[in-house]
């Protein structure tokens, strides 16, 4: 068996896709794509009746699913371990954008992002990790591939969307950490995309109202034609993600998807390279030199 992210994965041609925030927007959109090639498919989403634009056959499974819910991240995956016998890959697409001002923000609204966008991820990870460990081998299958999506949000942090960058920062720590712990032998990847679903705070607070407020700025950018005109579609995105899954190679813990995603990250690499260069001698000054050394075990 492989280790993560050090060699190829190889997709069965009847691969199983499980598939969370089927209703619309880039999960919609690959569900959709995937139903035109011959893996098996589960969409879900919180309501049966939102999963009416997909197809009905023996190849595809509906399901409700509430991320936010104990009972229905357990119930899911064992039905669909019932229906085809294994999961080979999980997109963990549910989720959706908070803005607004911080300091405005109601606890119950910023808790609820959390509970969606970084608990709910959690909560249907470990479940599924054990099945692609212990299920899918009587199968004939070894391993499979996690997809968590996040967003350039889980790089770069940006004016009214503190908690929205707050679930995709603990996605990508979190990913990033279990996808390193997990044993070679288990064969496993996690990767991070993008994805986008807006809400807007119960009510703004009135001390951030002014045009030219970094936040006022943001979301100008984020609600106007102008901005919005470059943006992917959510059908690229479904068969770029179809492409990186299914074609033989190695898959990194990071994929941007799209020139805004790779190009800030890109610039924000060098901007924290030049700082790095700036302030080395400072941070090197600070401890024994031959702590370097002690973090080999990391590479």
């Amino acid at each position: 068996m492989e280790a993560p992210n050090t060699k190829p994965y190889h997709l069965p041609q009847d691969a199983v896709w499980f598939i969370t925030g089927c209703s619309s927007g880039i999960g919609q959109a690959l569900a959709q794509h995937i139903t035109k090639t011959s893996n098996r498919l589960v969409a879900t989403a919180r309501k049966l009746s939102a999963l009416s634009s997909l197809p009905t056959n023996e190849r595809i499974l509906k399901l409700e699913l509430d991320v936010t819910s104990i009972p229905s991240t357990e119930a899911a995956p064992q039905a669909t371990v019932e229906k085809f016998g294994r999961i080979d890959v999980v997109v963990n697409n549910a989720g959706y954008t908070l803005v607004g001002d911080t300091e405005g923000a109601e606890d119950q609204e910023s808790r609820a992002v959390l509970d969606t966008n970084f608990w709910g991820m959690v909560d249907v990870t470990k479940r599924v990790l054990g099945i692609m460990r212990d299920v899918n081998p009587k199968t004939g299958q070894q391993g499979g591939v996690i997809l968590n999506m996040s967003s350039m949000g889980g790089w770069s942090g940006y004016p009214g969307g503190s908690f929205y960058h707050a679930s995709k920062f603990a996605m990508e720590g979190w990913t990033e950490a279990v996808a390193k712990e997990l044993p070679a032998s288990w064969n496993r990847v996690k990767t991070n995309y993008a994805t986008s679903s807006l809400k807007y705070m119960a009510k703004r607070h009135p001390a951030y109202a002014d045009p030219s407020y970094p936040t006022n700025v943001s979301l100008a950018y984020m609600t106007s034609e102008e901005g919005r005109r470059f943006w992917s579609e959510p059908n690229d995105l479904a068969v770029a993600i179809h492409l990186i899954v299914s074609r033989g190679q190695r898959i990194p813990i990071r994929v941007p998807l799209g020139p805004d995603s790779w190009g800030m990250i890109a610039k924000d690499l060098e901007d924290t390279k030049k700082d790095l260069d700036e302030l080395k001698e400072i941070s090197l000054s600070v401890g024994d030199p031959k702590q370097l050394e002690t973090i080999n075990f990391l590479k």
